[in-house]
């Protein structure tokens, strides 16, 4: 039996729930920051809910206590402000409280790092993004420089289309390019939990995708 808890951020959206599951069958006890914990429905002694908005220190502060590793899938709500830069702040001021390192996360295509050399594809889809939902997109580069310059052990997971399903299929990670043009919720999640304890990627922006066939 696991004692280290994970703290997550984002368990019940779209995709949330497989990185939950994904977490259960490998032993995990988790929290999880919920704005509506009545909306979700699985229980498992191994989950703990805390209720919240990861936008209030207080109640990332409370999901955050006693855990050993956090993993964000957090979403941008619709209609809000963008949310990014505000709830990665909260959540690298609590983790420095309690002088926890480890934190997983993901993001977009859009987000730019230095080894990048992105195919004609991704940059459309980047310069799309920048036109289209010009201030989520610009606080999701914020968020990324946010991390570079924290104390944390972070690792922002790039994407492209995440498709909700169990299946697993040929998964590659690329620190330069994002090759495929979706990627599997099970595939995700069995990646984001197989982080934890892996530092590969520590500091890095992988792109993720399920490979071409």
């Amino acid at each position: 039996m696991r004692t280290n808890t994970i703290a997550v951020i984002g368990g019940t959206g779209k995709t949330g729930n497989y990185l939950v599951q994904e977490l259960l069958q490998k032993g995990y006890p988790m929290k999880l920051l919920l704005r509506t914990p009545e909306n979700f429905t699985m229980e498992n002694p191994l989950i703990e809910i805390v209720q919240g908005d990861a936008r209030d220190f207080d109640a990332v502060n409370r999901l955050i206590k006693d855990c050993s590793a956090v993993i964000s899938k957090i979403g941008q709500p619709v209609g809000e402000k963008s949310i990014f830069t505000d709830a990665t702040k909260n959540i690298i001021k609590s983790m420095n409280s309690y002088g926890i390192k480890r934190y997983i996360a993901i993001t977009g295509l859009n987000v730019d790092a230095p080894l990048d050399d992105k195919n004609d594809k991704v940059k459309a889809a980047t310069e799309w993004m920048y036109q289209n939902y010009p201030k989520t997109t610009k606080d999701k580069q914020d968020e990324y420089d946010i991390l570079v310059n924290s104390n944390v052990d972070w690792t922002l997971v790039r994407l492209p289309l995440i498709i909700p399903t169990s299946e697993h299929f040929k998964t590659e990670a690329n620190l330069v390019d994002c090759v495929g043009d979706k990627i599997s919720a099970a595939d995700l999640s069995e990646f984001l939990v197989s982080q934890i304890d892996d530092e590969t990627y520590r500091k890095q922006s992988p792109f993720l995708y399920n490979v071409p066939d």
